[in-house]
């Protein structure tokens, strides 16, 4: 089964640009599994929450379907990175702990890689799913980010499995649900970190190839006029949506 490959191109940016999770969330996860011997991060991209992972479970191991993205990974004794599509781990049956799809649940064959899932979990293992849409500076500057940007310029650029993001709670979720806590991520970033972010999106990389040039140009000035010294840190934020489900075979 081939993938849908939107992020090897820009791997080394995915990884440069992309924002961290909070440490509050997976201390929280590994609180709620049954124990802390072995998580797998599916779709692991830079490994990003592998490392989070890491610092609460014994073992992690981290896949992704991009060879380029695995490359990527930033290393830790904890973490073992392999190249697998999320649908077929080659994980052991029954082995792992907790299992979580950090902003990707939307690129699977859900039947298929929910089958993987209920295999590989432990009974009382524990599922849990997050993504982040739209980010949160000042009004001024979300709207231009939010609707002249992503909505009018790239929007149409946009692979149709992002429309599941806007809708992820809305997604199938075959396990018994769990009520977590609520968590955002937040950064400090100057004006030239915001724009690697934004130049990492797959929407700006689709229109790059289609149109030949780089579509933040269109709102570069009315971007910079809204942040002020390019050098200011500003607060960014994204509210995260959390879904967790228990494995009860």
């Amino acid at each position: 089964m081939t993938f849908k490959d939107h992020f090897s191109k820009q791997a080394a940016d995915y990884a440069k640009f992309r924002p961290r999770y909070p440490q509050q969330l997976f201390d929280y996860l590994g609180s709620i599994a049954p124990s802390r011997q072995l998580a797998w991060d599916c779709a692991t991209g830079n490994g990003q929450a592998a490392l989070g992972l890491a610092s609460v479970f014994d073992r992690v191991i981290a896949t992704d379907a991009s060879e380029r993205q695995i490359a990527n990974g930033r290393p830790h004794g904890r973490v073992e990175y392999r190249v697998a599509p999320a649908e077929t781990s080659g994980l052991e049956s029954n082995s792992v702990d907790l299992i979580m799809v950090a902003q990707a649940l939307h690129w699977f064959d859900l039947a298929r890689f929910y089958e993987e899932v209920q295999r590989v979990l432990k009974n009382g293992g524990i599922f849990a799913a997050s993504a982040y849409l739209l980010l949160h500076i000042t009004p001024r500057i979300d709207r231009i980010i939010n609707q002249d940007y992503y909505q009018r310029i790239i929007g149409p650029f946009w692979p149709p499995e992002r429309k599941l993001v806007e809708h992820f709670k809305e997604l199938p979720f075959p396990f018994s649900k769990v009520e977590s806590p609520k968590f955002e991520l937040a950064v400090q970033w100057n004006l030239e970190h915001l724009t690697g972010y934004l130049r990492s999106w797959s929407a700006t990389q689709r229109f790059i190839a289609a149109n030949h040039h780089d579509p933040l140009a269109e709102v570069a000035d009315d971007l910079r006029g809204a942040w002020g010294d390019p050098a200011h840190l500003r607060q960014v934020f994204w509210p995260l949506t959390l879904r967790i489900g228990v494995n009860q075979t």
